[in-house]
């Protein structure tokens, strides 16, 4: 048995020493849902524990990279937190999503294949090569699409990549760029046709995966350690105020709105 047919949500595949990982909801424009959040908190250390994976390459099925957290779901329970059974609530959940994606030692090639939003952009942003679709968009929606803040890690690196004041206007407004603008501003590293996008990332993912294993390992890890700074400063706080927007009438709005195919009217 596979260590990764547990998975449901995401869809791996290992070969010549690097791991393909697809967010695997297309019907739903591979929305985030709790089960996937808890796979992708999880994915993580299974791949640093397999011997046969140098690099990996994280997509998307389909049209999209992923629209974000699943909308419809917040809609039935609010922030859509189903639990398993025999599952309890966990309130770190979020800070173990990001920090086991930056722990992971082996490089993370991203290819957004198509729009990647909201915590879906947060998860592209935190790979260390990002390989984008010239006509995909990334942007951060939590706010004017959800009354929410952007309390999963948006806070953390958008900053980091293109200035605080930019930051706060994209993250404040849910502003979406395409891939020429996202390159130009730091966001990405690489801007490409469609059909070349996932060409382009394994070819990257490949050549990494070949290289000197630990010189590239380390030097990864060293310049994480920026960005692991900013979650221990920023994360836990972000994340705290966002679950207290859960509870207010704007997320509730949002969310009656997106059920109801209509703008939502804050207060």
């Amino acid at each position: 048995m596979s260590r990764y047919d547990k998975y449901h949500d995401l869809k791996i595949e290992v070969s010549n020493k690097v791991a393909t990982v697809t967010l695997n909801r297309p019907d739903a424009r591979n929305a985030i849902n709790q089960r996937m959040i808890r796979e992708l908190r999880s994915i993580w250390d299974d791949l640093g524990e397999d011997m046969s994976v140098n690099a990996v390459l994280l997509t998307g099925a389909g049209d999209y990279f992923s629209v974000g957290g699943d909308v419809k779901a917040m809609s039935v329970r609010p922030g859509g937190d189903v639990l398993e059974e025999g599952e309890v609530h966990d309130p770190m959940i979020g800070r173990r999503l990001v920090t086991r994606h930056l722990e992971l030692d082996k490089p993370i090639v991203c290819a957004i294949n198509g729009d990647a939003i909201g915590l879906a952009a947060t998860t592209a942003l935190l790979c260390d090569v990002v390989v984008m679709a010239e006509d995909a968009r990334i942007g951060d929606s939590h706010v004017n699409k959800v009354g929410l803040v952007a309390g999963d890690g948006g806070t953390v690196i958008w900053p980091l990549l293109v200035g605080i004041n930019k930051a706060k206007e994209f993250l404040m407004r849910g502003t979406l760029l395409k891939g020429k603008e996202a390159e130009a501003l730091g966001l990405v590293n690489h801007v490409v046709p469609k059909n070349e996008v996932l060409t382009k990332a394994r070819e990257i993912a490949q050549e990494l995966a070949d290289g000197p294993t630990w010189a590239i390992r380390w030097t990864k890890l060293s310049i994480n350690q920026v960005i692991k700074d900013r979650v221990n400063h920023l994360l836990e706080a972000s994340m705290a105020l966002e679950q207290v927007t859960f509870e207010l009438p704007d997320h509730k709005e949002a969310t009656l709105a997106f059920k109801e195919k209509r703008k939502p009217k804050f207060q």
